[in-house]
C-alpha cells in the first residue's frame, strides 16, 4: 500500500463529467512507491499543489491534506493536465529515491534469452545494455551521475525510467512490469 502520492492535478469541482448534483473535490495523484494513479478526496479548506507530496497511509491522524482515497484509476482516467504532469513528477520521485533505481541498474537480469530487462527501458538498446552489463561487472553503479560517466552512451537516467513507467501505467495488458504495480 502506497503511504505518500504525488499531486498530479487538482479539481477543485471535481470532474466535468461527474453528473452528481454535489460535486466533490479531487485530487489525482501518483503514489511514491508502486506508481498507482488515484483519485484523492482533500480535507476540507486544504490547500493542495500540484507536485506536492501528500500522506495517504493508514494513520487518519497523521493526514493533514487527504480525508481519503477515492479510488485507483487507469491513465485513460488522468487529466490532460496531470498526464504531462507526470514525467515531471515521475523525475522527481526516481531522484528522491535514486538508490532504489541504481539498484534495479546493478541488478536487472534477462528476461529470456532474446531480452533483457534493461532493454525495456526507452532509448536504451542492445549496445548500452552490453556496456553497462561490463561496467557492473567491474564495480556497481552507486549513483546516476556515475552510471552516465562510465557508460557514455546513458545519458539522463532518470527520463528513461520516468518513461518506462509511464509505458506501464498506459498499457494495461504490458507482459513485463519493472516498476509499477499490478
Amino acid at each position: 500500500m502506497e503511504e505518500f502520492a504525488y499531486v498530479l492535478d487538482y479539481l477543485p469541482q471535481g470532474r466535468a463529467d461527474d453528473k452528481s448534483y454535489h460535486k466533490t473535490p479531487l485530487a489525482i495523484a501518483v503514489g511514491e512507491t508502486e506508481f498507482k494513479l488515484l483519485e484523492l478526496i482533500p480535507k476540507t479548506n486544504a490547500v493542495i499543489t500540484i507536485g506536492e507530496r501528500v500522506y495517504i497511509g493508514k494513520e487518519q491522524e497523521k493526514r493533514d491534506k487527504v480525508m481519503s482515497v477515492k479510488r485507483r484509476i487507469s491513465y485513460a482516467d488522468l487529466t490532460n493536465a496531470a498526464m504531462n504532469e507526470l514525467p515531471f513528477t515521475l523525475e522527481n520521485i526516481i531522484n528522491s529515491r535514486e538508490k532504489d533505481f541504481i539498484k534495479f541498474f546493478n541488478q536487472a537480469e534477462s528476461i529470456s534469452t532474446r531480452l533483457h530487462s534493461l532493454e525495456l527501458l526507452p532509448g536504451l538498446g542492445n549496445k548500452t545494455m552490453w556496456n553497462i552489463l561490463d561496467e557492473r561487472k567491474k564495480k556497481l553503479f552507486e549513483s546516476f551521475h556515475e552510471l552516465t560517466e562510465r557508460v557514455k552512451t546513458v545519458h539522463n537516467p532518470q527520463k528513461m525510467i520516468a518513461g518506462r513507467i509511464v509505458v506501464e501505467l498506459q498499457e494495461r495488458f504490458e507482459k513485463h512490469k519493472l516498476f509499477v504495480a499490478r
